[in-house]
């Protein structure tokens, strides 16, 4: 789609002098006229040529990250979240924003020498929107826990569905937008009910590893006894221990609504797992997980290749079309085919944008043969968006050497630890190599016939 003038007119527009201990900058506050998105642009004294655009950059631009960044000599700019987002989603529209910010950038200040678009969660879903969409606008990008809406619901969906098909056949799994607030405390109560009940047997906490191992979500998703602490992997309780509380977190409940806005947003259901055969998908979970499932059920003296069969046979949930047609319109999903070299950083014990996403953009990327502008990086954290000072900047100037050379520069943890410590000598350096699943079971690219759509 072009990109009229139109769009780039503001309703108000600032542009002032500002200095604090760190840097004198120049400062653009304005809304961009069709859907009235706020945003912000600082531009330091000693710029150096490049722009860095996030989606989240007005509310976060005095963290000391992006003071830091300024003081770097970095451009900044990006969007406030629309208040109006949870019922409105459309990464495609919040890339054309910032198309418009471009314009009234280059208006002000001229055009930069290169753009780096960037951003965490939304931000990063709609930052590889932009490297696969809209490439001709920037040079080069940083999607951190990005998340791709199709992938992330089936993803979602796949632990639910083991679990309701073996423990809680009344309970709900889909169509959680639908539900009041009191409603969906409710049923977050059920969940954990079935849950606790089910922690106490052994066949019980063989199934809560197998929702998790064929779901491909995290181990270390949920907080556990404090301090949060990684599972070993090889300590098939403390394992299955840690499954059970990434269970607890990402269970239906207010702070797992993601998928609700999806759903809100494109007029439909959006999950299915028509025609998957489960045996399949959990073969391709992680190795160790799946070591841990059999443990499990060899100690409970339940058959595994019996829930297996019993899953597959449970009734399927099938997708409303008109939800696959807005979300298999381009800027929406994405295809693995990003035109700007790129670079996908994730944390290990992300509970709410599971990582194995990443392992799926990054096979999809190497199979459509765009592997040499591609690069990911693993972050030993837990939580969502958890990077440190360090990492977030390693990640920039790792990039910034793609572009000065031509060339990746080595992305390995050794590497990436080496250059964040050199950064920051007290922050937090966690790149980590990450094995997680064998194949990632959700990657979904959509036909002509999805992005057609129709009724329900």
């Amino acid at each position: 789609m072009k990109i009229t003038k139109a769009i780039i007119l503001v309703f108000f527009l600032v542009i002032s002098i500002q200095m604090n201990s760190q840097v004198k900058y120049k400062e653009v506050i304005g809304k961009l006229s069709i859907r009235e998105t706020t945003y912000m642009i600082r531009v330091p004294e000693n710029w150096n040529g490049t722009l860095l655009n996030d989606l989240d950059y007005f509310n976060k631009a005095n963290s000391d990250t992006c003071m830091e960044l300024l003081n770097k000599g970095y451009a900044m700019s990006g969007t406030k979240r629309r208040k109006d987002r949870s019922k409105n989603y459309d990464p495609a529209h919040e890339a054309h924003d910032f198309i418009s910010i471009f314009d009234v950038f280059e208006s002000k200040f001229g055009k930069p020498k290169r753009i780096i678009q960037l951003g965490c969660s939304g931000g990063g879903t709609v930052t590889l929107s932009m490297a696969e969409v809209h490439s001709s606008r920037i040079d080069g990008a940083i999607a951190a826990c990005a998340a791709t809406s199709q992938w992330m619901s089936n993803t979602h969906l796949d632990a639910l569905f083991v679990l309701k098909s073996l423990l809680a056949p009344e309970l709900q799994i889909v169509d959680f937008g639908n539900l009041s607030k009191e409603e969906l405390i409710k049923l977050q109560r059920d969940w954990e009910t079935v849950l606790k009940k089910a922690q106490k047997t052994a066949a019980g906490r063989a199934r809560i590893a197998l929702a998790i191992t064929i779901g491909q979500w995290p181990a270390w998703g949920g907080r556990g006894k404090a301090p949060v602490l990684q599972p070993d992997s090889k300590d098939v309780k403390a394992l299955q221990e840690s499954m059970f509380h990434s269970l607890i977190a990402l269970i239906p409940s207010q702070r797992t609504k993601g998928t609700s806005m999806l759903e809100i947003s494109g007029g439909g259901q959006l999950k299915s797992n028509v025609g998957l055969d489960y045996k399949d998908l959990f073969e391709n979970g992680n190795k160790d997980y799946k070591a841990a499932v059999k443990k499990l059920y060899k100690e409970a003296t339940a058959s595994l290749k019996s829930d297996l069969k019993k899953i597959n046979n449970f009734k399927r949930i099938a997708p409303d079309k008109v939800a696959l047609k807005y979300w298999s319109a381009p800027g929406r999903t994405h295809v693995g085919q990003p035109k700007v070299p790129l670079l996908r950083i994730h944390t290990i014990g992300d509970g709410l944008v599971y990582p194995a996403l990443a392992q799926g953009y990054e096979a999809l990327v190497k199979q459509n043969g765009y592997g040499d502008l591609f690069r990911t990086a693993y972050v030993n954290s837990w939580g969502h968006c958890s990077f440190s000072k360090a990492e977030w900047i390693a990640a920039i100037e790792t990039m910034m050497q793609r572009l000065d050379t031509g060339k990746w520069p080595n992305t390995k943890p050794e590497a990436m630890n080496q250059l964040a410590k050199k950064i920051d000598a007290t922050s937090e350096h966690r790149f980590i190599e990450f094995e997680g699943v064998e194949k990632y079971n959700r990657i979904w690219i959509p036909t002509i016939s999805d992005y057609k759509g129709g009724n329900k």
